[in-house]
């Protein structure tokens, strides 16, 4: 029986202590609510030490050095800011989470994936249909280096569901309010999308005057252009998008290469409506994408992408 012991405590002894958890370094541009929610839903799905470094509040900071430093399994990278600053690491495998256009940037890089903000152009005509059945025009500018192949996209769902796109190539800000004062007379809605040369704070503070004057609704592709004037925005559930990418970061530190982890589109969006604003442009609502609180000032409704 000692015999029998001793043989258990030596190969006790031989096997060491139990593995260590995995280690995920955690990027996030700015500590803001939605990469807040992103995160959470990431840890309900991915079981792993967690150690952030906020951009927004580590200036002076390399933060790929520290990331080399501290040798992780994975880096979950929360928001656009926050992979741009570590998608040169090429040597640890990056999930990406809360960023808009991340093709983009990352052409052949095999140790990124993630999951990214667009929403499909088809979802984004459907819940305008759905809301305006009558919206059968409707005008966007692009800059073609940016969002050339979302527009492509667009065109041919635009094309499948009746509705006239008008698509007119921009490169610079500074061509935004000729070009939609030069399309007013010709679109229903006005068709805002993640470009950087279209976006501007400036440019938004245009086409937010731009829509009231010529009673032209504006299509947003984030709630927060509602509080500021559009009247319709879809946009992505932030604790499911987290959750996808903690299930891509379980298969990744299970073994799985990152190659082989496909990058996704947000499984949900949220469609949001600003009541006030329809009632300064006049617009009648289909109230089947209203909720029966008709008080509030936006009424959200969340979907799951099909």
């Amino acid at each position: 029986m000692k015999r029998l012991f001793s043989v258990l405590f030596i190969l006790m002894l031989c096997h060491g202590p139990a593995e260590a958890g995995h280690e995920i370094v955690v990027v996030q541009s700015a500590h803001v609510k939605p990469f807040e929610e992103a995160i959470k839903g990431f840890e309900q799905m991915c079981d792993a030490d967690l150690n952030r470094i906020i951009i927004s509040e580590s200036q002076g900071v390399d933060v790929v050095r520290e990331i080399k430093l501290k040798r992780p399994d994975l880096v979950l990278a929360v928001g656009g800011d926050a992979l741009s600053e570590i998608k040169r690491i090429k040597d640890i495998p990056i999930v990406y989470v809360m960023v808009l256009n991340p093709q983009v940037a990352l052409l052949g890089q095999e140790n990124i994936t993630g999951v990214s903000m667009n929403i499909p152009p088809n979802k984004q005509l459907q819940a305008l249909v759905q809301t305006l059945p009558r919206a059968k025009r409707v005008g966007l500018l692009y800059d073609p280096k940016n969002t050339g192949y979302l527009v492509e996209e667009a065109q041919q769902e635009a094309a499948k569901m009746g509705i006239v796109l008008t698509a007119r190539e921009i490169h610079h800000a500074r061509d935004v309010a000729t070009s939609a004062i030069e399309m007013k007379g010709d679109i229903d809605v006005f068709w805002m999308l993640p470009d950087v040369t279209v976006m501007t704070p400036e440019t938004v503070e245009f086409l937010l005057l731009f829509s009231l004057k010529y009673r032209i609704p504006l299509l947003a592709f984030s709630e927060k252009y509602l509080d500021l004037g559009a009247f319709l925005s879809t946009g992505i559930d932030a604790f499911d998008m987290g959750a996808q990418a903690g299930d891509m970061a379980d298969k990744i530190l299970s073994g799985m290469e990152v190659k082989r982890v496909q990058q996704a589109l947000a499984r949900k969006y949220v469609v949001s409506t600003n009541l006030m604003i329809a009632g300064k442009l006049g617009i009648g609502l289909n109230l089947a994408m209203t909720s029966d609180d008709h008080n509030e000032k936006i009424v959200k409704h969340t979907l799951t992408l099909q």
